[in-house]
């Protein structure tokens, strides 16, 4: 993209000190909504006030096309801003949205983490007795294609995302050899998956595939007797008290488990509380606290010095020359969950810039480095 385009979302974002002057002078708690979400004044829960809330002013213009901005800190809701802007639906324009509390919003690979949280309960119920256990063995739909060879891919490697199969995600999705879009215009998405030819032993290496996670989908069904979005309703978001979700779906009407699920910001934010809280939601456990552990730790190396655990992202920021340690979920467009249990802390920020891969990290991350966390560190 040519740099004149980056520049002001740049310039913007690079001194939230300067935003200062525009905070708005009515920094209060968020609206309590009778959602689950108990709310607090950013002071109350030990955040500057004109440096957290002179994010919302920085963001609230066209060029940045943020859509939410949520902190949740010590389980209380401090700061939320909603912004109108272009939006999609799975690559489907919406038009000009006045997003707000009530608007459902694309996860887009955040559904992967959802998906992970789903294959704990499902290990947590016995449904799934061993995460090494070899997929195929828990697929006989797929028995013909049970070779030496696919039976050493395991749960395992589909939860960090190293199977071997070979996969490119790094073309555009408008390129016909994308891997994900070509196992989406697939007649059976799972079996795409399988059929790939190995470009690596599994657990040698770390490749981004949705693929992968669609495979873990295919398992859960089959093991649960669900399809994934009745399962998810059941036993994760029912206990939330989450009730407006929507799935984006295969054309064999299936969810899309790697990028499909839609939900309210506030209803992402319960996402990371619950996992904030090692599997508890409001004193009740839903998940295990041993696989949100293992979920959130380093299980295998990323590029760029980054790492992954079980479909989650593992990274650092630093403020005042302070490392702060972080797992998020992180979706195309720039939808950003960010967990930060060291400060008991949380940010979602949803957005619309589905069209520029330049700038969606640095929202995010300029979200939380600049604002968030800055914000907790004054004296």
């Amino acid at each position: 993209m040519p740099l004149r385009r980056a520049l002001p979302l740049i310039a913007l974002l690079a001194s939230p000190a300067a935003m200062a002057a525009d905070t708005p002078p009515d920094c209060r708690a968020p609206t309590a909504m009778n959602d689950g979400w108990a709310v607090a004044a950013p002071a109350d829960e030990g955040f500057d006030p004109a440096t957290l809330c002179a994010v919302g002013p920085a963001l609230d213009r066209p060029e940045t096309n943020a859509h939410a901005v949520l902190v949740v800190r010590h389980g209380r809701l401090v700061y939320e801003r909603y912004f109108a802007g272009e939006d999609q639906r799975w690559g489907q324009p919406l038009g000009n949205i006045p997003h707000d509390a009530e608007t459902r919003h694309d996860l887009r690979s955040i559904t992967k983490s959802v998906t992970s949280l789903l294959v704990g309960i499902a290990v947590d119920y016995g449904w799934i007795k061993d995460i090494d256990a070899a997929v195929l063995s828990l697929l006989p739909q797929y028995a013909d294609l049970r070779s030496s060879e696919t039976d050493r891919i395991t749960l395992r490697h589909l939860l960090t995302m190293s199977s071997g199969l070979a996969w490119s995600e790094d073309l555009p999705y408008s390129d016909p050899r994308n891997s994900e879009r070509l196992m989406s215009d697939a007649p059976d998405p799972y079996r795409y998956v399988l059929e790939q030819p190995f470009a690596a032993t599994p657990g040698e290496r770390w490749n981004y595939t949705g693929g992968s996670t669609a495979l873990l989908s295919a398992v859960l069904k089959q093991v649960s007797g669900r399809p994934l979005d009745v399962l998810a309703q059941e036993v994760l978001f029912a206990p939330l008290g989450i009730t407006d979700v929507e799935w984006v779906r295969y054309p064999n009407g299936d969810p899309v488990a790697a990028s499909g699920l839609r939900l309210r910001p506030r209803d992402i934010a319960k996402l990371g509380r619950l996992v904030l809280d090692r599997g508890a939601w409001q004193g009740k456990q839903i998940i295990s606290a041993g696989w949100i552990d293992q979920s959130t730790v380093s299980q295998i190396a990323v590029e760029d010095q980054a790492a992954y655990g079980f479909q989650w992202w593992l990274g650092r920021s630093l403020v005042d020359g302070r490392e702060i340690r972080w797992a998020a979920g992180i979706g195309w467009g720039g939808q950003r969950l960010f967990l930060v249990p060291e400060q008991d802390l949380l940010v979602v920020v949803t957005a619309g810039l589905y069209d520029r891969p330049d700038l969606q990290d640095q929202l995010g991350r300029t979200v939380l480095d600049r604002f968030v966390l800055p914000a907790l560190a004054q004296p």
